[in-house]
C-alpha cells in the first residue's frame, strides 16, 4: 500500500500549509489556463509559454509574493529571477536555492515546473510565519524558458547561467511561430532584461534543490510517494531539414519526384526502430511544411525534430550515429532523391547529482515516510537542475503524477502528494543548511 500520509511530527517541527499550497498553485494558473478537460474549476491545462503576456503576469505576481516575505529580488540578463531570504548568520555565502520554472508547454498541465516554484514559496512562507531562520541564506529561482517550447532550446537560461549556452545564441532564439520575435526582444518588451550578467560567477548558488512531478509511471507503479533523484539521463535534440522540389502530384511519376515529406516520414519511422534496438527513446515533436503547401503538389521542403534519450551518453551517441546513416540512405531511396541537412539544437549529457544533497533528501524522506515510502530514481527528463549541478551541489525530489501523464492538460498531482513533496523540500533544505553549519 502506498505510504503518503504526513506524520504528526515532522523532522524540523515545521509543517507546510497544504490548503494554501494548493490554492497558490491554482491561483498562478489563472494566467495561461487552457484546454479544459473537465467540469471542475481547475480542470484545465496550461498554455503559458515563456515571455508571453501571461508569463509576464505570473512573474509580476511572483515578484510581489517574495517581496511580501522580505526577500530581495534580483533579475539577470536572461530574466532569471532570484529571490533571497536572509539567514541568521547574515553570511555572504551563496544562497541555498530552491528552483524550477513557471513557463509551460503549449498543451501542458498545472504542475510541471509550477509545483517547483510554488512549493519553494510555501517553504519560505512556512519558515517566516514560524519565525524560523536557516543559518545561511535561502531562496527561490524562477528559471526562464526551461521548456524550450516557444524559443527552442530546453533549460535555456540555466544553461546560460552554467556557461553551457552562449548568451548571444540564447538571445537570438526565435519564436517558433514568428521568426520576427526573438527571446531578447521579449525580455526587453516585458522589462525582464536584467542588469546582472547571467552566469554562475555573477550570481553563484550554494546549492540547488528542485521539487518536480515525476512525469512517468514508476512511483505510482511501485507505490512510493517520494523519488530521491540521483541524476538525469542524457539527451540530444536535433532538427533535420529535407529539401526536395515542388511538383504536380498528377503529372509527375514517382521516378521523377524529389519528395521530402515521403523521405521525412520514412526517417521518423526509422528513428523509432533504431532507438528500440538500442533500448533508447527517439521522438519527433515538430514537423513543419511550407505554408504554401497544397494538396496536389509535392512539398518543396520539410523540417522535423528528433529527441534522443538514454541514461548512458554512449548509447545516445550510438543512436544518433545510426539515425544519421539511415537517414542518408533514405534520402536517396525514392525518385531522384532529396537533400538532407541537420543541426544539433541541444546536447545534455547524463548527469549525476551531488551526494550531499541526495543524502539530505534521503534523510528528509526517511523522517517523513520511513524507508518503504521512497526510492532512488533517475530522471527521464531534463531539468534546470541538470545545469546547476555543474556549478553547485544539486539534487531533485519527485512526487507521483496521475498515470505518469505530463506535458498534457490532464497532468495531475494530488494535493496530498504536492504537500508531502513540499514538506520533503523544506526538510531537505533545513538538513542541508544544518550540515553546512556543522562543517563550520
Amino acid at each position: 500500500m502506498k505510504i503518503s500520509k504526513m506524520p504528526k511530527l515532522t523532522p524540523s517541527g515545521l509543517r507546510i500549509n497544504q490548503a494554501r499550497l494548493s490554492e497558490t498553485i491554482h491561483e498562478t494558473c489563472k494566467w495561461g489556463s487552457a484546454h479544459r478537460w473537465g467540469e471542475g474549476p481547475n480542470d484545465t491545462g496550461m498554455a503559458r509559454l515563456t515571455l508571453t503576456d501571461d508569463d509576464a503576469k505570473v512573474r509580476r505576481w511572483f515578484a510581489d509574493e517574495v517581496r511580501k516575505l522580505g526577500c530581495s529580488l534580483s533579475i539577470d540578463q536572461m530574466g532569471n529571477m532570484f529571490a533571497r531570504q536572509s539567514g541568521r548568520l547574515r553570511s555572504n555565502a551563496p544562497m541555498i536555492a530552491m528552483g524550477s520554472h513557471l513557463d509551460t508547454q503549449p498543451r501542458g498541465g498545472r504542475y510541471d515546473g509550477i509545483l517547483g516554484v510554488t512549493s519553494a514559496l510555501e517553504v519560505l512562507r512556512t519558515m517566516r510565519e514560524n519565525d524560523f531562520q536557516t543559518n545561511y541564506d535561502v531562496g527561490i529561482v524562477n528559471w526562464t524558458n526551461e521548456e524550450g517550447a516557444r524559443f527552442p532550446k530546453s533549460m535555456c537560461s540555466s544553461g546560460v547561467w552554467a556557461g553551457g549556452i552562449p548568451i548571444q545564441a540564447a538571445w537570438d532564439l526565435r519564436d517558433i511561430q514568428d521568426e520576427r520575435v526573438s527571446l531578447r526582444s521579449e525580455l526587453e518588451r516585458h522589462g525582464y532584461l536584467g542588469d546582472i550578467p547571467c552566469s554562475h560567477e555573477a550570481y553563484p548558488l550554494g546549492a540547488h534543490f528542485e521539487l518536480h512531478i515525476e512525469q512517468g509511471p514508476i512511483l505510482p507503479e511501485t507505490s512510493r510517494s517520494i523519488g530521491v533523484v540521483t541524476g538525469a539521463q542524457g539527451y540530444r535534440w536535433l532538427t533535420f531539414t529535407v529539401t526536395g522540389q515542388d511538383a504536380h502530384t498528377g503529372t509527375t511519376p514517382f521516378s521523377a519526384r524529389r519528395d521530402p515529406l515521403l523521405a521525412a516520414s520514412k526517417m521518423i519511422v526509422a528513428s523509432n526502430e533504431v532507438a528500440k534496438r538500442h533500448g533508447a527513446l527517439a521522438s519527433t515533436g515538430i514537423l513543419k511544411l511550407p505554408e504554401n503547401s497544397s494538396t496536389n503538389t509535392v512539398a518543396s521542403e520539410v523540417a522535423f525534430t528528433l529527441d534522443i534519450r538514454h541514461p548512458k551518453d554512449d548509447v545516445v551517441h550510438a543512436v544518433e550515429k545510426e539515425c544519421l546513416q539511415t537517414f542518408q540512405r533514405i534520402s536517396s531511396e525514392d525518385g531522384k532523391g532529396v537533400r538532407l541537412e541537420w543541426t544539433m539544437d541541444t546536447d545534455s549529457p547524463a548527469t549525476q547529482f551531488h551526494p550531499d544533497c541526495i543524502q539530505s533528501i534521503k534523510t528528509a524522506a526517511n523522517g517523513l515516510l520511513g524507508e518503504e515510502g521512497w526510492m532512488e530514481i533517475t530522471s527521464g527528463a531534463g531539468h534546470d537542475s541538470v545545469y546547476t549541478s555543474r556549478h553547485c551541489p544539486t539534487a531533485m525530489i519527485f512526487v507521483p503524477c496521475r498515470d505518469g501523464v505530463s506535458h498534457h492538460p490532464t497532468e495531475y498531482c494530488t494535493p496530498e502528494d504536492c504537500a508531502l513533496g513540499t514538506q520533503a523540500l523544506l526538510e531537505s533544505v533545513v538538513d542541508y543548511d544544518q550540515r553546512l553549519f556543522n562543517k563550520g
